[in-house]
């Protein structure tokens, strides 16, 4: 629901800055529009009365002076590099990249000059920051047509998210952020200024563990399922203060905040970019409620296991302290868009508002139904590839061999949401729209923790996959166990599957053991290893690797490890041992010639024999066993996750419509107003054509003048019923709205209905002038060990390394390159002919051309050498 809400609540929130500096210089307090219970001293304070300003600047100085000061250093920032964040004058240069980073940091900026009236340096940037922005084109008259658009689409997804039960949001916890810091300042201003309250919202009451469940220890990183950078894009300590003030009154919300503040990386990997790092500063500091004494979750450092029910996401020690044994992981398995939007899609919910896929966009989700990500001591050992192109084995998933389909990476086979000319994720088409995954079981017993789930509906039916399930087994903190079983339909073409775990952060380096193969990465507090092998006990070597991302992402690429493994019929069963440095595992065996599985580890202190029954079996009343020493733990089959379906939400056309009769009178209000600024202005005309886009009258002067003559007839009626003082019963205020209006209320259901119809056919808006700005910093620690650490191993997965680098380039730079080279050997077969040739002839007139010539060549050659060094060809 992301398209639904994210910068929504900007254009509203501009919109009404507007209309306060537009009326700030009219003394008639009834040209103010009448928001409900406002008393704003009759003054330009929109927002604010004197009293209230008066008790924000004392706040400033005590109770949120913590706040406060980063308000400090962020205008100080941009004062002392105002160019970096004053948004140009020229339209066609602000609306030539992503440019949200000029109203994300135009509210630090504000509410600094409120708190601090005297520094008049910040204030003439804050009015030089306001003249550029208005400068834009269509920016106040228009303003209020998106604005009811907004508010008829926010309230939607308001109804929307009754759906989502677990307070998640589908696009993960960074891409999660991005719509909170909208959606919670939209429900901040309706309930002040429009009396609709949502605070009580069932999801708003379940989204507090969205943020809390999802933060590795230290507090620094949070699990990065889909795109995402290492934590958060905006905030969240904005997003926390809010549901501490308003939903939970408990201090969590306050103390959670506290805690990633106080971690906060400042340097490299982790720091928030230069577009987002403030832009939640000023809510932060208004939603704040001091009165709400810090106080942890009840839970608080004890490792707890957390299934979000919709998102399809397990997680298990989030929130500790980053100390040894405080391990973090975390297990995906679930429906695309989220089990609510999936449903919703499927079963045809609400279909006044809803057609299919079109209304979402799953495109920033990635191919990664049963993967997962863990973190021993707090320390990323496997872990997600952050914001990259959605192939399969950019995720800690399975591929398979031969592929049935067209293939991105032939002979492997991913999931069927992987698109191979896109960067986006595949959802609207062919088989991609049923991709789901499975969590079948999450348990915890004696602190030892149980995860099953089942991905084969992320696959081609044309595979014949019977069943894909990835169990995993926490057996001691530094101590994971991982078993894939790939049960075959006697009819599959597969020969081999290959796996995949990715670490962003350092390289893996090749180990083995009594022909046991593994993989480690190095650490300064040790030596984090994997091994594996398959049920018969035969361990293959792996390709170890690093892989550059195409130009356009925020981050350079991954490490990884892939290891292949030859399937046989009917089952196939990988083993997979992950340990942290603390342990020192001794022996590490397999025994699997029966539906049964049985791994043994023995390590320096103790000693595990755990046994694992496929969900064929039927006769067993358990998924898994296990004997840790002499501690019998079961798994039993009873406490496996049972679907619910989620009831559509009951008259939900009426909700939203009795709502948005609260903020009818304002904009019948400033409907009028709009005429009657505009009406014999130079702009008038400019401005009628532009209202006349939206209707479905034509832009003729007959339509002009109409508008003029109606705006003109308004002004006068509306004279006389305020000397009267007495309105008729039936009067209303749109009554005196001109026809104009009421043509553009009409006709934005047939626009947003086109809208739709020519978004299902394109692409995701491309995005690249985004990336430059989620990132701030080089990838210092990837570039050391980017593609030479490739070691060639016998997966067969070379071929598909080499095909996706030489895919990498564009065609646009193999023509650049080309065109290079021959101009490079033109220029020194002229340049031979010079000192050879011409050197003797008598005639100047030969050598002056000869020499025009390759002045011009020359400078051909610098600009083909430029082109060639932008697109990295």
């Amino acid at each position: 629901m992301r398209t639904h809400t994210r910068g929504a609540p900007s254009v509203f929130f501009i919109h009404v800055v507007c209309f306060a500096f537009a009326y700030s210089a009219r003394e008639d307090p009834d040209g103010m529009v009448p928001f409900v219970n406002a008393n704003y001293d009759s003054y330009p304070m929109l927002y604010f009365s004197r009293a209230d300003v008066e008790a924000l600047r004392l706040q400033a100085a005590s109770t949120h002076q913590h706040i406060a000061a980063r308000l400090i250093e962020a205008v100080q920032t941009m004062l002392s590099y105002p160019l970096e964040y004053l948004p140009p004058w020229d339209p066609k240069e602000f609306s030539a990249r992503w440019n949200e980073i000029y109203g994300n940091n135009l509210g630090a900026l504000a509410m600094f000059c409120v708190l601090y009236p005297e520094n008049l340096e910040a204030i003439s940037m804050a009015k030089d920051y306001m003249e550029r922005m208005a400068a834009q084109p269509s920016y106040l008259q228009e303003a209020y047509l998106w604005t009811k658009q907004v508010l008829a689409i926010m309230e939607k997804s308001v109804v929307l998210l009754q759906e989502v039960t677990d307070g998640s949001l589908y696009e993960g916890v960074a891409y999660g952020s991005y719509t909170t810091r909208s959606l919670f300042q939209y429900m901040f201003l309706v309930q002040r200024h429009f009396d609709i309250n949502h605070f009580s919202h069932p999801w708003l009451k379940q989204h507090f563990a969205f943020l809390y469940r999802t933060v590795l220890p230290g507090f620094q990183r949070t699990v990065a399922i889909a795109d995402s950078n290492y934590n958060w894009f905006y905030g969240p300590e904005s997003q926390l203060v809010f549901l501490d003030k308003f939903v939970m009154r408990n201090g969590s919300g306050n103390w959670l905040a506290e805690q990633i503040r106080r971690n906060r990386v400042v340097e490299g990997p982790g720091t928030p970019s230069k577009g987002q790092r403030w832009c939640t500063l000023h809510t932060e500091f208004l939603w704040y409620d001091a009165s709400l004494r810090s106080v942890p979750p009840p839970d608080y450092g004890v490792p707890k296991l957390h299934y979000f029910e919709d998102w399809g996401v397990v997680t298990y020690g989030s929130a500790l302290p980053a100390e040894i044994n405080r391990p973090f992981l975390s297990f995906k398995s679930g429906k695309l868009g989220g089990r609510a939007i999936y449903d919703i899609v499927h079963k045809n919910k609400y279909k006044e508002w809803i057609k299919g896929w079109r209304n979402f966009n799953a495109g920033h989700e990635h191919p990664d139904q049963n993967s997962f990500t863990f973190a021993p001591n707090g320390v990323p050992f496997i872990t997600e590839a952050l914001y990259g192109p959605k192939y399969t084995f950019f995720n800690n998933v399975l591929m398979f061999s031969p592929a049935v389909s067209k293939s991105c990476f032939s002979p492997w086979e991913g999931q069927i949401t992987e698109d191979c000319s896109s960067k986006w994720l595949k959802y609207k088409h062919d088989l991609a729209g049923d991709c789901q995954g499975r969590v079948v079981a999450a348990m915890e017993r004696s602190g030892v923790v149980f995860i099953r789930g089942e991905g084969v509906g992320a696959y081609n039916p044309k595979l014949k996959l019977r069943r894909l399930q990835r169990n995993l087994i926490l057996l001691h903190p530094q101590l994971l166990l991982l078993v894939d079983q790939i049960h075959l339909e006697d009819d599959s073409p597969l020969e081999a599957a290959t796996s995949f775990f990715h670490n962003v952060d350092v390289p893996f380096e090749e180990t083995v053991v009594d022909d046991v193969h593994g993989a480690f990465i190095r650490h300064r507090d040790g030596i984090y290893k994997m091994y594996w092998m398959d049920d018969t006990g035969h361990s293959e070597k792996a390709t170890i690797a690093s892989r550059l991302y195409p130009h356009g992402y925020p981050y350079n690429g991954t490490n990884y490890v892939n290891v292949t493994t030859p399937l046989r019929h009917p089952v196939t069963r990988a083993i997979y041992l992950f340990i942290g440095p603390s342990v020192d595992v001794q022996s590490f065996t397999v025994r699997g010639d029966s539906p049964q599985l049985e791994v043994f580890v023995t390590t320096g202190e103790h000693a595990y024999a755990v046994y694992l029954w496929p969900a064929e079996d039927g006769s067993r009343s358990a998924f898994a066993q296990v004997i840790a020493d002499r501690q019998k733990i079961v798994f039993d089959r009873a406490s496996a996750i049972r679907s619910s379906a989620v009831p559509e939400v009951k008259d939900y056309v009426g909700i939203v419509e009795r709502n948005l009769q609260h903020f009818k009178p304002v904009f019948q209000q400033l409907e009028k107003q709009i005429l009657s600024r505009v009406r014999n202005t130079a702009s008038f005309r400019k401005t009628a054509e532009r209202l006349l886009r939206f209707s479905d009258k034509r832009q003729t002067e007959e339509a002009i003048d109409r508008i003029f003559a109606i705006s003109q007839r308004q002004q006068q009626q509306h004279g006389r019923a305020k000397k009267n003082r007495k309105v008729a019963k039936g009067y209303k205020f749109v009554d005196a709205v001109p026809d104009i209006f009421a043509q553009i209320e009409v006709n934005e259901r047939k626009v947003r209905q086109k809208a739709q119809t020519q978004a299902q056919k394109e692409l995701p808006v491309d995005e690249d002038e985004e990336m430059k700005d989620l990132l701030d910093f080089a990838d210092i620690t990837y570039v050391k060990h980017k593609t030479g650490v490739s070691i060639k191993g016998r997966s067969g997965l070379a071929q598909m390394v080499t095909t996706a680098r030489s895919s990498a380039p564009s065609i646009s730079a193999s023509y650049t390159r080309l065109f290079l080279i021959l101009n490079i050997a033109i220029f020194f077969v002229m340049l031979a002919m010079q000192l050879t040739y011409f050197q003797k002839a008598k005639r100047l007139h030969g050598q002056r051309c000869l020499y025009a010539i390759l002045l011009v060549d020359s400078c051909i050659l610098l600009w083909l050498y430029s082109s060639c060094s932008q697109s990295q060809c």
